[in-house]
């Protein structure tokens, strides 16, 4: 594999994860704003994160399978516009049923990304820094974060610009990001359709998914799916966490935006981690160490907690890290976009879960309590790491 070839996937990836990632949790930061603008319960604001994450779940897997035939790069397009014409929409709703069709509209586009990216990885880092690589391509997924929230914070609490402005222009960013990903891919002749669709004859491993060990990618699965279920409680209501400490509607969200900053460092961080530590090892200890970040920051003052939030998004996002580059160890190689289409798609479906069910049960008691809630859930998963490192090793010896 030419070393530039490895760069331009590498780069272009990281430039899509960097907006996709950007346009999906700018949502945070846009939540309490539209819960001020429409009057909106927290089931509500639930909702509207459930429907996001629908949208991408319903997708995921058919995207993994379709690129098969179609090549990862026409997909990965295709996704990156929708999802910018959804923002361009969401900036003009005018209410509660607009927003979330528009909502829908962003994620079906969102759901393109992270199974064809991740493909695309694995398929030019095949053997030695492929955990680094997706671990690089993971971080800049909490840069875009960083930079998208930073903004509309910026834009709306300090230009005092109503929330409507820079939703457009995510939604203009977002289509300029399409056509760049269409000229540098062609150019490097990256994700192309496939020379040779591959037939069912030969398709190795359970129905056709190229599944290397099913138990061990169970247990990867409901470790995602805890994982994702506590990162989306978490971020979804974290702003109004600091709302009941005190702080403004406004300069709430900065709450997720410094959460994220830690997890952009702490992404990259899990992945160099999970190459000499481990990956069940560092998934244990960095989930135990998100329950504890949450505990502490529920109990703190507001000051106090903003300063612990950084150190609770290196954990909490970075998990994800050392989660998502053990795929390649349970799956077949010509697999893996469907494989990464699946495992996403169990984070989403606790992306829809979660937050719609966070927001009962704060309606029904408070903030607080939900907080305590989520950090009791992710605890489930340390049982899970040992048995899937037994899985693992089975798994290398196939």
């Amino acid at each position: 594999m030419p070393k530039s070839k490895k760069q331009t996937a590498l780069c272009i990836t990281c430039g899509a994860h960097v907006v996709h990632d950007g346009l999906v949790d700018m949502l945070y930061a846009l939540l309490p704003l539209l819960r001020d603008a429409f009057g909106l319960s927290f089931a509500q604001v639930g909702l509207l994160r459930a429907v996001h994450k629908t949208a991408t779940a319903a997708f995921q897997i058919p995207i993994g399978i379709w690129s098969e035939r179609t090549g990862t790069r026409p997909l990965l397009v295709a996704g990156t516009a929708l999802a910018g014409f959804g923002f361009l929409g969401l900036g003009s709703a005018n209410n509660f049923e607009a927003i979330l069709t528009f909502i829908f509209l962003a994620g079906c586009g969102g759901a393109f990304q992270h199974p064809l990216s991740s493909s695309i990885l694995s398929s030019n880092y095949p053997k030695n820094g492929q955990r680094a690589a997706l671990g690089i391509y993971n971080a800049f997924g909490d840069i875009g974060k960083f930079l998208f929230l930073g903004t509309i914070i910026f834009a709306t609490a300090s230009l005092n610009f109503s929330w409507q402005t820079p939703v457009y222009g995510f939604g203009v960013i977002a289509l300029v990001t399409a056509l760049v990903i269409w000229l540098f891919l062609r150019a490097s002749a990256i994700g192309a359709r496939p020379k040779k669709t591959i037939s069912k004859t030969t398709v190795s491993g359970p129905l056709g998914w190229g599944v290397k060990h099913p138990t061990g990618f169970a247990l990867l699965g409901a470790i995602t799916a805890l994982d994702n279920t506590t990162r989306n409680g978490f971020l979804t209501f974290a702003a109004f966490l600091m709302i009941e400490k005190g702080v403004s509607t406004e300069w709430s969200a900065l709450a997720v935006l410094v959460t994220v900053f830690g997890g952009m460092c702490g992404k990259m961080a899990v992945g160099m981690i999970a190459e000499r530590m481990g990956v069940t090892r560092t998934i244990a200890f960095t989930e135990f160490a998100t329950a504890l970040m949450i505990l502490a920051i529920v109990a703190m003052p507001s000051l106090y907690a903003f300063f612990l939030l950084p150190v609770l998004g290196v954990f909490l996002n970075g998990t994800s890290s050392a989660i998502y580059g053990t795929v390649p160890d349970l799956i077949k190689g010509e697999k893996h976009s469907r494989a990464y289409g699946l495992i996403y798609t169990l984070g989403s479906v606790c992306g829809i879960i979660a937050p719609l069910g966070y927001g009962v049960l704060a309606d029904w008691t408070n903030v607080e309590t939900t907080m305590i809630v989520v950090a009791g859930v992710v605890l489930l998963t340390i049982p899970l790491c040992k048995l899937l490192a037994i899985t693992i090793q089975e798994a290398r010896q196939l």
